[in-house]
């Protein structure tokens, strides 16, 4: 019988990270597949060029991959093999994207496509002598950069966040391809803050490495005389506070040092933010993307320190001195993988265009009430809820008398004749026939150009075993006009003061379609062309920042925005637009 999974060693945070002298690895489990050499699989192929020496190197045999039973050929490997051989290096990015691929398939319960035609991502592990690393739709790949550091050369592929932060721009782009487009200022943001926390998650996810934070907060990593960490761990080391400062700003510290440039340590940052509510709307350097999206990231991860330290105090009552160190590292690494879930989930209830993100609130509330109507077990949403507000982030929706800030659900009034449920549940003709006789219902936008870009059956699997089928069909409007023309369309949208009448203008909108297993909608996720708020506050900001006269396509907005990151360019937004 073939196997379901593969097996294989990566390295489970940075190389420069050690326990006792050796680099911390871990097994993952990955699909199995067929594999050619590369590895070559019918997702990923990674393909060794390196364009600063014009060289390929020399794939890892078949023999590694061809054989009825799985092995692992690194899992036994010294530090020298896995810092030299490239070998190694192919299969450490192989195994961290297909582990970040399975994880978001998993979560959105169906295959997730890329964003080209390919049916393959492409990836250089050792793609330029540069310290950067990106991903990039025209090329279909992530291009991993090596540099000197200062012990040696430094391979950008042998840390697992940046290459699953990169994975994660990937897939997002195939989701909601739209959220490259010029819009607000939380758009722009959410591509790196949301790839930041994949990649934060994936790594608190294994146990192994929270575990070894956990053991260094109790201090020497053990018991005094013991060859281990010891099987207790003090209950004052595992506050909130403790856990904060110990075990989630030791991962920050290592996130590695000689790597900051292409990460900026975002974990670390963001921890150190203030909690305030004014924070996005009246500081300018909020505005730039990374550093927006390091606010992004600290709601997330302060919601994340409040379901551990919650789950913690569960584990006994306030005569308990110490904790089960399995269980505080049990608690912490569940948390991380059902918040990863619940996130990734969230992507589907999220309107395709102009992001913002009390959009993402309440799209990650609604998801998970959909498939765990009990919040009982962590509490997610209330402490995403409390966390987001903390920076002045509400959900946009007020929420409904179940619970607030989810999505509200359409009138009961919806004209379905004529529609078939089999063609409904894949064919965008048959959702775009929905749509048309629909048009005044759901409040779109007459006589512009209107394009249903995806229908995506799925069945999702809730943490009880809950299943639950849907259909998620996004649709785009656009309209462009010259700005002399926008008063004429009588929205309430108005061209810049500044802006010169001939200007082209550009007004998108779209939605977000949930379709239950019958073929009814449950929500219709909106952000309208007509939002006279929405496309104002969007032209001013672009305006403003210089699109409209400084504007200049680039086939690699990621790796200009990450190199911005690495040089420190945060006083003015100046990434290139696609």
């Amino acid at each position: 019988m073939q196997p379901v999974k593969r097996k294989l060693t990566i390295i489970a945070q940075d190389p420069a990270v050690r326990i006792d002298d050796r680099i911390v690895t871990e097994q993952v489990e990955v699909p199995y597949e067929r594999l050619e050499p590369g590895p070559w699989g019918h997702r990923v192929q990674i393909i060794d060029y390196d364009a600063s020496t014009d060289h390929f190197e020399t794939p890892p045999s078949k023999g590694f991959y061809g054989k009825k039973t799985p092995v692992d050929p690194f899992q036994h490997s010294d530090n020298a093999t896995l810092l030299t051989d490239p070998q190694f290096h192919a299969q450490n990015v192989y195994a961290i994207v297909m582990r970040v691929l399975s994880r978001f398939e998993f979560a959105l319960g169906r295959r997730v496509g890329w964003s080209f035609r390919s049916h393959q991502l492409k990836v250089a592990p050792h793609a330029f002598s540069d310290a950067n690393a990106f991903y990039s739709k025209d090329d279909e790949g992530l291009f991993f950069g090596h540099f000197p550091g200062r012990n040696g050369t430094i391979y950008t592929c042998l840390s697992h966040d940046v290459v699953a932060h990169e994975t994660t721009h990937a897939l997002l782009d195939g989701l909601r391809e739209r959220y490259v487009d010029p819009s607000s200022p939380d758009q722009a943001a959410f591509h790196e803050g949301f790839a930041d926390v994949v990649a934060l998650l994936s790594v608190f996810s294994l146990k192994h490495v929270v575990g070894k934070l956990v053991d260094r907060a109790q201090g020497a990593g053990g018991a005094p005389g013991s060859s281990g960490p010891s099987d207790r761990i003090m209950k004052a080391q595992v506050g909130r506070d403790e856990l904060r400062k110990s075990v989630l700003m030791g991962l920050a510290e290592e996130m590695g040092s000689e790597l900051s440039p292409i990460r900026g340590k975002p974990l670390r940052s963001s921890l150190d933010l203030p909690k305030s509510r004014t924070l996005l709307k009246d500081d300018p350097e909020f505005l730039e993307p990374h550093r927006r999206g390091e606010v992004f990231v600290a709601m997330v991860m302060n919601a994340f320190l409040d379901v551990w330290s919650e789950q913690l105090g569960t584990l006994g009552d306030e005569h308990t001195t110490s904790y089960d160190r399995d269980r505080v590292v049990q608690e912490g690494a569940g948390a991380a993988d059902y918040l990863l879930t619940m996130l990734i989930r969230a992507l589907d209830y999220c309107p395709p265009v102009h992001l913002v993100f009390g959009d993402f609130l309440s799209a990650a509330l609604t998801a998970d009430c959909e498939i765990r109507p009990d919040d009982e077990r962590y509490k997610f949403r209330k402490h995403l809820l409390k966390s987001f507000d903390q920076y002045g982030v509400m959900p946009t929706s007020k929420g409904t008398a179940r619970e607030p800030g989810l999505w509200e659900q359409p009138g009961p009034d919806l004209d379905y004749s004529g529609i078939h449920f089999e063609s409904l549940v894949r064919d965008p003709d048959e959702v775009f026939r929905f749509l048309w006789q629909n048009q005044e219902k759901l409040k779109l936008y007459p006589h512009t150009y209107s394009e249903v870009l995806s229908v995506r059956p799925c069945l999702r699997v809730g943490p009880e075993g809950l299943l639950l089928r849907e259909t998620v069909a996004e649709y785009f409007q656009r309209l462009e006009v010259p700005a002399s023309e926008l008063a004429r369309l009588r929205i309430g949208v108005n061209k810049p003061l500044q802006m010169k009448p001939d200007t082209t203008v550009k007004l998108y909108g779209g939605g977000a379609l949930i379709f239950d297993q019958f073929g009814r909608l449950r929500f219709n996720i909106t952000n309208r062309l007509d939002n006279a708020t929405l496309q104002n506050e969007r032209l001013q900001y672009l305006w403003d920042y210089g699109y409209f006269t400084k504007h200049a396509a680039t086939a690699r907005p990621f790796a200009a925005l990450h190199r911005k990151r690495a040089t420190g360019a945060y006083t003015r937004i100046t990434e290139q637009w696609l």
